[in-house]
């Protein structure tokens, strides 16, 4: 009895805490004046790398169905660069039905007297969909045939949210038993890659082994990991000698493991060769976030993503032989599980709404920054969210489209595919600076109001974000002045973008409708409209004096802006 009136005085604390910390924001927030903003067009800091132009999702069926197809031509046309796409289950066993967590392509089986059968036709309506777009695959070399496996039965399993990721674990996630025959399903898959797109056209894409093999989804050890890497690696380079081929894709705390990975590369035997060293042309590892609640409030994480990334980038540095190698973060996320729903998992009601896209937007110019930080050649950080066919509107799955329908995350893309040319240098008097959001995360008593900005020869792009990891809302817009020095003309236009509760937010409007389980025609026409990066025509004050101009903003909480200025 005595016990359980402590937990409950505690638990009544922890609330009267929390809620104290809101009044507090709240009151340090209202007493703030402004954020100034300057952007230096004559600072260059190189060419913008377009790290975010790669996607990744777990059920590759999803690809050729209908709202699939119509979510990667978006992805497309709003990148300048080809996308990259990854995808797991490859390679997985069966009848090519996609489920939440599960795909396959049954591209591998033996007949009754042990001999291979392949079989093309899925893996090749997937592939065919990505070049058909013009995109690239980062072509996932796993999972395991249930004809090779050594533990083939159970093999398919039946995952939904809110069941432990052990029920995931079946015959897919074991190594081989025969290594040989693995490395020849992988000589005989990129042969057939080659013959079918052209050997310029598979020069240009990545290959990596596996997934988090140091988690859930391997059920070997250490050493038979590397000798499945090694098998695989020889294969590709057999079929394509200019094949480019990586891995670990450890999970984000899987230093450990990516360490001994990269000593086997570097300095260890090759189990196919029996010499020393493997091949290596790309570095991959993931980064998620940790999201959680507080008295019924979402509270994001985004320190534990970015530390993520420091540590590994940390690691890889610490190697002379990684200097240059193109490192890719194979999934990074506001968290690990995007088929998990808020209804199993209330901390993910970030999804739907600006929440997410206010977090993708700051969380982009700190990988710029640590990448710079360490010196790692960062081409890649593949956002593991795409849609999931056939399920309710807005079911707080991490996906970018709901029912055809794009939610406001997906203009945060559409923002970044407009940052093109050289990245200039940007100075915010309310930025949080890299080292305190390492430390603390975005958690003080002022949000992160920020921007990354770019220049070509004829326009500047600018885009700003007002952030913070707690989801409280504020009624009024923070006021925002943003100077732009060293304009080359004075005669500009200007637009600006906006993402927030009134533009380019189709939860909201869906909201705003009721919540309709089945939206009618029109309402569907409605929300593709709003689902749609929208230009924001509020008057904005613009000062301006030779080579400058000063243009005054209001910028909600968890909102998004993009100014493109042009002369």
């Amino acid at each position: 009895m005595i016990n359980d009136l402590s937990s409950l005085m505690k638990k009544h604390i922890q609330i009267l805490l929390f809620v104290f910390v809101l009044i507090n924001i709240n009151i340090q927030l209202s007493g703030q004046q402004h954020a100034v903003i300057q952007v230096d067009l004559n600072k260059d800091l190189g060419l913008i790398k377009p790290i975010w132009a790669w996607f990744g999702y777990d059920e590759p069926n999803y690809t050729y169905m209908k709202d699939g197809r119509k979510l990667l031509k978006e992805l497309q046309k709003v990148s300048p660069v080809p996308v990259f796409v990854r995808t797991h289950n490859l390679l997985t066993s069966g009848d090519g039905i996609p489920d939440l967590k599960w795909g396959s392509t049954n591209i591998y089986t033996e007949d009754s007297n042990g001999n291979v059968v392949y079989s093309w036709t899925i893996i090749d309506s997937i592939f065919d969909t990505y070049i058909k777009l013009g995109m690239k695959p980062l072509a996932q070399i796993g999972f395991m045939p249930e004809a090779l496996s050594i533990h083939p039965e159970p093999y398919r399993h039946h995952w939904k949210p809110g069941l432990s990721y052990s029920k995931i674990q079946t015959g897919w996630a074991y190594p081989p038993k025969d290594y040989k025959k693995w490395g020849d399903l992988i000589y005989t898959w990129v042969k057939h890659c080659v013959e079918r797109y052209g050997k310029t056209e598979v020069e240009n894409w990545y290959w990596e082994v596996w997934n988090e093999p140091d988690g859930a989804y391997w059920k070997g050890t250490l050493e038979e990991f590397f000798e499945l890497y090694d098998y695989a690696a020889d294969g590709l380079k057999r079929a394509l000698p200019t094949a480019k081929i990586g891995g670990a894709d450890v999970t984000g705390g899987g230093t450990k493991f990516l360490n001994a990975f990269l000593t086997h590369c570097f300095n260890g035997i090759n189990y196919v060769t029996k010499e020393k060293g493997s091949p290596l042309d790309c570095i991959l590892f993931h980064a998620k976030g940790f999201p959680d609640t507080l008295a019924g409030q979402v509270r994001m994480n985004i320190s534990r993503q970015m530390r993520n990334i420091a540590d590994n980038f940390k690691l890889i540095a610490t190697f002379p032989k990684a200097k240059n190698i193109p490192v890719i973060i194979g999934e990074s996320d506001p968290e690990g599980c995007a088929a998990c729903s808020m209804k199993t998992n209330p901390e993910n009601a970030y999804r739907n709404g600006t929440l997410y896209s206010s977090y993708t937007a700051a969380s982009y110019i700190r990988e710029y920054a640590l990448a710079e930080r360490y010196g790692i050649n960062l081409i890649g950080a593949v956002n593991w969210s795409f849609e999931f066919e056939n399920q309710p509107w807005f079911a707080g799955f991490r996906d970018l489209s709901t029912n055809g329908v794009d939610k406001p995350v997906l203009n945060v893309f559409r923002i970044l595919g407009k940052i093109q040319g050289q990245r200039v240098e940007v100075k915010s008097s309310q930025e949080y600076s890299l080292d305190l959001v390492l430390d603390s995360s975005i958690r003080g008593n002022f949000t992160d109001i920020s921007a990354i900005a770019s220049r070509s020869a004829h326009s500047a792009t600018i885009m700003l974000w007002n952030y913070h990891d707690l989801d409280v809302s504020e009624k009024k817009a923070f006021p925002v002045d943003v100077i732009i020095d060293h304009l080359p003309s004075n005669k500009i236009t200007c637009s600006r973008f906006s993402i927030d509760e009134a533009h380019s937010n189709s939860y909201a409007l869906w909201k705003k409708m009721g919540s309709p389980a089945e939206p009618n025609a029109n309402q569907i026409i409605e929300l593709e409209q709003a689902g749609m990066l929208q230009k924001d025509e509020t008057p904005q004050e613009r000062e301006k004096s030779r080579g400058m101009v000063r243009y005054h903003l209001q910028i909600p909480r968890q909102g998004v802006a993009l100014l493109v200025l042009n002369w």
